[in-house]
């Protein structure tokens, strides 16, 4: 599904020159603006998601003044000196401009909640809250300018360069760091652990979204994952199979039931697959553990 921003704003004193500019990649949305600045513009604006404002040219003897409320002093924004800032959803953001006759810039809006996910929970949320405005960075100008060419371009390239151009410039804009793969993990709380493991035994045999059981415990997916294991050192799948293979192990013990039937009860595709995963995980065949427990 493609990301719409969910922006308002009340500006008045600008002419957009050819219209905006638009492309969507995965959950960012870029747009590109090339304005005409009347004696007297500005306005306010405000987002329900977070968004970067990109300063990238502007003429004139002036500079837009960028207040966080209308009656604020405010802080000169300057393509070369300030031009990047970062504002997280639901901030307004107001600006005043004069002596300016024209400027380019480049909006860039993104779920958060898309981005997190991509990022297997690396993103740090209070990086989300905290405003960073009218501040400068090589690495992040080169990226834009890239994007805003791409934004421009009448035949774009394929999607995945739009959208490699843009995660990068969010990874540098929020400087989010590539944790250990050998970090000491956050384990459940007790209640986490109960439900999920509960849920997990209860619809063992049928195919359970991760999903599901992630929103049990009021945590993003890579989280739960990531902290399941980290609690029982099982993955939620593995602990999954092995609640299947307990079901038919009491089935196998419990009477003279054929193999196919209890292959198909406790959630296997068919006799094969059955005897396929037990001996993999108990290293020998249903047959012979049977006979091996039975009285």
């Amino acid at each position: 599904m493609t990301f719409q921003p969910r922006m308002r704003n009340q500006i008045e004193g600008f002419s957009v020159i050819g219209g905006m500019r638009r492309r969507h990649w995965n959950g960012i949305t870029a747009d590109l603006w090339d304005v005409e600045c009347g004696p007297h513009a500005g306005g306010y604006y405000v987002a329900q998601d977070p968004r970067l404002f990109i300063l990238l040219e502007h003429r004139g003897g002036g500079r837009p003044l960028v207040k966080c409320s209308p009656r604020a002093g405010g802080s000169p924004q300057d393509s070369c000196e300030s031009p990047i800032s970062y504002i997280p959803a639901e901030m307004d953001l107001w600006v005043d401009i004069e002596d300016v006759q024209y400027v380019r810039h480049l909006d860039i809006h993104f779920d958060a909640d898309g981005l997190r996910r991509r990022l297997m929970d690396e993103l740090d949320p209070r990086r989300l809250t905290e405003p960073h405005l009218l501040f400068a960075d090589p690495r992040v100008m080169s990226l834009a300018q890239l994007i805003a060419m791409e934004v421009a371009n009448p035949d774009p390239l394929h999607d995945l360069y739009g959208d490699g151009l843009t995660v990068a410039l969010l990874v540098d804009v929020l400087k989010i760091v590539k944790l250990s793969d050998t970090r000491k993990r956050s384990t459940l709380a007790p209640w986490q652990l109960r439900r999920a493991v509960e849920f997990i035994e209860a619809n063992c045999l049928r195919s359970i979204r991760l999903q599901e059981i992630a929103t049990l415990t009021g945590l993003s997916q890579s989280h739960f994952s990531h902290s399941f294991k980290a609690s029982t050192g099982f993955a939620p799948h593995q602990w999954q199979m092995n609640a299947r293979l307990d079901r038919a192990k009491q089935m196998l013990i419990s009477g003279a039931r054929p193999l196919t039937e209890i292959a198909v009860e406790s959630g296997f595709a068919d006799h094969a697959h059955f005897s396929r995963v037990f001996r993999k995980h108990v290293g020998t065949t249903p047959s012979k553990w049977k006979k091996s427990h039975s009285v």
